[in-house]
């Protein structure tokens, strides 16, 4: 059993690693030389209580760094001039929670910053992976029910004040950040942390003394000019996750999805279409459930399998793309949490378009049920 269990962590990290690597790579690919900063701030902050069932573990308040690579962009492609030239880059953050029974987090994101009010406002999105070093143990760590897993899933927001280049390229920037941390129900418990925190830093910025100029997008063609008939995608999906009942088990589910797509300009595109899934948690859950509450008034034989048709949008950037979608169950014979589910994540291009992999987290709402990898084909 603990060798299972520990053959899909491995699988996870190295799926999640080998993604960001080829997207970070295809970035890469014949860009032009452009300055870059590194940031480096100190934050303090406080753990929100989303959930009743994580009071306990409230108890001082979380500090930590944060250590960033921007890369910056000035318009040399149509993306960056049509996004107002956002930096991407690498963030690493470090979270003590001053809590011995939720221990450390170390985790490392790929992000993008946008910006505002004369690039003077910065908002940051962050996707990553995390590291837990105390998470929950039956005998030594039973009281941490947030985190049931070393590895994690970490979203990052940061909105900042900033000045650059104040002083031979030296710059200073202040506001907030919101670091979330879940493993996707990889492994129960699942309780998961929001950390709500103050920061201030500063940057350097390399290059500092050859910035290039802007390149406006006067010249650039409608967006309607990027517009696709419709088209025909096949995808699927796989992972692994565990109920809710601490101990009953990771167990592999694969979701098979249709849709059709239309490419309606060059940022978005709209879909529509079917998912099948088949998750064995769900079958073991309804059993576990017909066993140890009778008065559920359950077989045990119910039908595990759920069909569900779904509305979503891609916001496309070069060939990368981020995805939302919003789903409801058509067939939904054992009711487990709700019959409206939502999907967000990343998509990534390949051979003109043709092929994609993609990472996302499916959830009933805010409450996720597994991180999906997947590979499609759009016709």
């Amino acid at each position: 059993m603990y060798i299972y269990a520990i053959q899909p962590t491995m699988k996870y990290t190295l799926l999640i690693l080998g993604f960001l690597f080829v997207s970070v790579c295809a970035f890469s690919q014949d860009e032009i030389s452009t300055p870059f900063s590194i940031e480096a701030d100190y934050y303090h902050g406080t753990i929100l209580e989303h959930n009743l069932d994580i009071a306990h573990l409230i108890t001082q308040h979380p500090k930590g760094v944060i250590l960033s690579f921007n890369k910056k962009t000035y318009g040399f492609r149509e993306a960056e001039r049509r996004y107002g030239y956002p930096d991407w880059g690498v963030t690493f953050v470090y979270q003590d929670f001053q809590n011995p029974i939720l221990g450390e987090n170390y985790s490392l994101y790929g992000h993008f910053n946008w910006f505002f009010l004369k690039r003077h406002l910065m908002f940051r999105i962050a996707q990553g992976v995390g590291y837990n070093t105390n998470p929950y143990d039956p005998e030594t760590n039973f009281l941490n029910n947030a985190f049931g897993s070393h590895l994690l899933s970490s979203t990052f927001f940061k909105a900042n004040f900033i000045k650059e280049n104040i002083w031979e390229g030296f710059g200073v920037h202040a506001g907030f950040s919101i670091i979330h941390y879940s493993n996707a129900n990889f492994r129960a418990p699942n309780n998961s942390t929001n950390t709500f925190a103050f920061n201030v830093g500063v940057s350097y910025l390399f290059g500092h003394d050859n910035i290039p100029e802007y390149v406006d997008g006067e010249n650039d063609p409608p967006s309607n000019v990027y517009a696709e008939r419709f088209k025909f995608n096949l995808v699927y999906r796989f992972g692994w996750n565990e109920s809710d009942v601490v101990g009953s088990g990771q167990f592999p589910f694969k979701t098979y999805s249709a849709f059709v797509d239309k490419r309606i300009g060059y940022k978005s595109t709209l879909q529509f279409g079917v998912d099948y899934f088949d998750s064995k948690f769900l079958e073991e859950y309804i059993k576990y459930r017909a066993i140890a509450f009778p008065e559920d008034n359950l077989t045990g034989e119910e039908d595990y399998i759920r069909i569900g048709v779904f509305i979503g949008h891609e916001l496309r950037f070069y060939r990368t793309a981020f995805v939302a979608q919003l789903g409801y169950y058509t067939k939904w014979d054992f009711e487990f949490e709700n019959r409206v589910y939502n999907r967000l994540g990343v998509k990534r291009y390949f051979w003109e378009d043709r092929i994609f992999a993609v990472i996302t987290v499916k959830s009933h709402w805010a409450k996720a049920e597994g991180v999906e990898f997947g590979i499609g084909v759009r016709l």
